[in-house]
């Protein structure tokens, strides 16, 4: 009588324990949450070891009151490639056209080298690297730039940080500019992704009274990614106001108007669209 007790309860666990085990497999986000090329908007990582394929991006956006890198003042469209040349080494170009409030056009290209120096092995855990690049902006100036990057990915989170130095080649700007980024997703339902992204541009304005564009400015909001299952497609948006936290004293000179600083807070609203190649 005890072992049928024994059996009974045994059995009874068990069928628990592939309840719930059916239960979470249902609720967890498959590894294509791990494959894709670019989970967020302004923070770049290189490649998560799980899904180092070719790739082409095409992102579009409007903003208002704003500059690179947190938005065009106007509707910008890019097309960018992002892929794995071996050796931990990712390799990212950006072609841009943006048609601005004024109704002016212009152009954006951009190339990028990246490399991991500590992890870039296993596809979920930490990875820190770093490269260099060189970006011709949609206001003529030429920007040679690095960066460094961390990531962290696992099944329900996905993590990045950014570090960029830009060195524009023009008269009137920063000798070094310093620009931040970091960006949190977390798992919500099925493949679906919510967090945020935040963006520092010019940093430097917050101890510069001087700062040679005007000052700091920050952009904080919403971001969300969508990665079907067994689908080569990702989608992210983000999006969110941009707050002048600081004003200089060039903000009211002739170097405003060159730069196109704006004089008011503004937004910046983005999304992607990836597709990720065998």
């Amino acid at each position: 009588m005890i072992k049928k007790i024994y059996l009974s309860v045994f059995f009874l666990m068990l069928i628990i324990d592939c309840c719930q085990a059916q239960q979470l497999m249902q609720t967890t986000p498959q590894n294509s949450t791990l494959e894709q090329p670019q989970p967020f908007l302004y923070t770049i990582s290189t490649l998560n070891p799980s899904g180092r394929n070719w790739s082409v991006n095409y992102s579009g956006g409007y903003g208002e009151h704003t500059v690179t890198p947190l938005g065009f003042d106007g509707v910008d469209q890019n097309i960018s490639a992002k892929g794995y040349l071996g050796s931990k080494f990712t390799f990212l170009a950006t072609l841009g056209t943006g048609f601005s409030n004024n109704g002016s056009v212009h152009t954006l290209e951009q190339a990028e080298l990246l490399r991991d120096f500590i992890g870039g092995n296993q596809p979920m855990g930490f990875r820190i690297g770093a490269g260099l690049g060189f970006r011709h902006e949609f206001n003529n100036d030429n920007v040679a730039f690095s960066r460094i990057t961390a990531a962290y990915d696992v099944m329900r989170w996905k993590i990045g940080a950014n570090v960029r130095l830009e060195k524009a080649f023009a008269t009137n700007r920063d000798g070094l500019d310093i620009v931040t980024s970091v960006g949190v997703h977390r798992h919500i339902t099925g493949q679906f992704f919510g967090g945020f992204e935040a963006v520092g541009q010019d940093l430097e304005g917050f101890w510069e009274t001087d700062e040679a564009e005007g000052g700091a400015r920050l952009m904080v909001g919403p971001s969300i990614n969508y990665a079907p299952t067994n689908s080569r497609f990702a989608f992210t948006l983000c999006g969110g106001p941009i707050i002048y936290a600081t004003r200089s004293a060039n903000t009211q000179g002739q170097f405003a108007a060159y730069r196109e600083l704006p004089a008011n807070n503004g937004f910046t609203l983005k999304f992607n669209v990836g597709f990720r190649f065998m």
